[in-house]
């Protein structure tokens, strides 16, 4: 097969040998690199990767000893702990190659050695280096496997109308692979949807690889989601397996994708069209088998509109839309939820198991939650830390009780982070939660106010 031998590097002082050798290989190979000079194996190692190296056990220097093999053999391990080495060495330095074996060589030929002696070697190596690949790739996927068993909460919670029907779309999409894009504002729970997508799908034996997009900058982009080869840029000192490749097979979770720039938008969406990725610093392609769910808080369709979001992949990323309502929308879940939180943060702390004030329940529910449940999960973790009795009552969340306004505290306070993130919050429990009115309130657009709801961590 043309190019099956991949990149291989070749190390000898005799330049005869360096083109024998290159003659021989370039037609199998995908690359041959030629050196005579040892003491640029350093150089070579930093900005390259390669399936074999042929590296000469004895140079100019040394011509019977192997001291300067054995040097450089533990030059390159160091540099690259899964390179894979084959000696180069003369019919009567045998016990020496294998001596070399133990030091972390993977093979030896002898010189002169035969065509397809040479051929049938490297071919070994070859693959022995793919095998090492593939079990870095199973390591990636089992860490990330035993990281998602390990998370906490991974059941929905709720029996509202409005939750109801999130279960129905849930179980009509989950056995399919269609794309699904989750829509909802922040802590309204996009994660734990997604989550039971996969493990309600046929890939549930198979990894689910959640990305925040919103955490990864314009330069890491492609390294994150592709993967990239050693030495393909400066701070490239290993291989690293992108997030596509390490879901393959399984689901891919996108979050936070309305916060992508539209270049990143471009690169993510040709990968969605051709179902395959390259890694940075490599020109071959790697078919990619997932199943793509993505999610936001930002108003996608007046982002197309404003064409700050592509039309073509929001067409791509939603096949079927989940609508996650916020925690103000589904009251009567606040007490599933509230009697959910209290029971997981008295065990997490050993405490007793505390009771929940009616009266605290009525003000729980009626209570904007403008972060919806991820406020209320702090709130109760709060509350059940700070609380001294076995009931919680109003007093116990601070913002139950605190004043509505404040003017003289207001009128001191001249932070303008402060001042607009009170705004906000003003605006909001104002309206209810209402995005659209608060924003309108506010003359912002509903991407603007949330933007800012981000920011303030609201």
């Amino acid at each position: 097969m043309d190019n099956e031998l991949g990149k291989i590097l070749i190390i000898d002082d005799d330049e005869d040998v360096l083109i024998a050798a290159k003659l021989l290989l370039k037609k199998h190979a995908k690359e041959v690199i030629i050196e005579k000079n040892p003491k640029k194996i350093p150089f070579l190692m930093n900005n390259g990767t390669y399936d074999v190296i042929l590296l000469d056990m004895n140079f100019s220097k040394d011509i019977t000893s192997g001291k300067e093999g054995f040097y450089w053999l533990e030059q390159i391990l160091d540099a690259d702990p899964s390179a894979v080495v084959v000696l180069i060495t003369a019919f009567g330095d045998v016990e020496m190659a294998v001596k070399a074996l133990k030091e972390g060589a993977t093979d030896f030929v002898l010189k002169p050695w035969q065509n397809e002696k040479l051929i049938a070697t490297i071919s070994t190596a070859v693959k022995l280096k793919r095998s090492y690949a593939e079990v870095d790739k199973l390591k990636s996927a089992k860490k990330q496997l035993e990281d998602e068993i390990s998370k906490p909460f991974k059941d929905i919670i709720g029996d509202s109308p409005s939750m109801k029907n999130v279960f129905s779309i849930i179980d009509k999409v989950a056995g399919t692979d269609a794309n699904v894009l989750i829509l909802g504002e922040n802590g309204t729970g996009k994660e734990l949807v997604a989550r039971a997508l996969h493990q309600r799908s046929l890939r549930k034996d198979n990894v689910f690889v959640g990305v925040d997009m919103g955490a990864i900058t314009e330069t890491l982009f492609e390294s994150e989601l592709f993967g990239h080869k050693k030495g393909a840029f400066t701070d490239a000192k290993e291989d690293r397996t992108g997030r596509f490749e390490v879901a393959n097979g399984g689901s891919l979770f996108l979050d936070e994708i309305g916060n992508l720039s539209l270049p990143l938008q471009s690169k993510l969406l040709t990968a969605i069209q051709r179902r395959e990725v390259t890694k940075i610093g490599s020109n071959k392609s790697m078919p990619i088998d997932i199943r793509l769910i993505c999610a936001t808080n930002m108003p996608l369709y007046e982002m197309v509109h404003d064409s700050t979001f592509r039309q073509d992949l929001l067409y791509r990323i939603n096949t079927v839309e989940v609508h996650l309502p916020p925690l103000r929308e589904r009251q009567d879940d606040i007490i599933l939820l509230t009697e959910h939180f209290v029971k997981v943060y008295c065990d997490k702390y050993r405490k007793d198991r505390k009771k929940v004030a009616s009266s605290t329940m009525k003000k729980l529910q009626k209570y904007a939650w403008p972060g919806n449940i991820r406020e209320l999960q702090h709130a109760i973790e709060r509350a059940i830390i700070m609380g001294e009795g076995n009931t919680l009552m109003p007093d116990d969340f601070f913002f139950l009780v605190q004043k509505q306004d404040n003017a003289n505290e207001a009128a001191e306070n001249f932070n303008l982070d402060e001042v607009e993130k009170n705004v906000i919050l003003k605006a909001v429990n104002k309206h209810s939660g209402n995005i659209s009115k608060a924003a309108k309130e506010l003359g912002l657009t509903r991407a603007s106010l949330y933007r800012r709801l981000e920011k303030h961590g609201l």
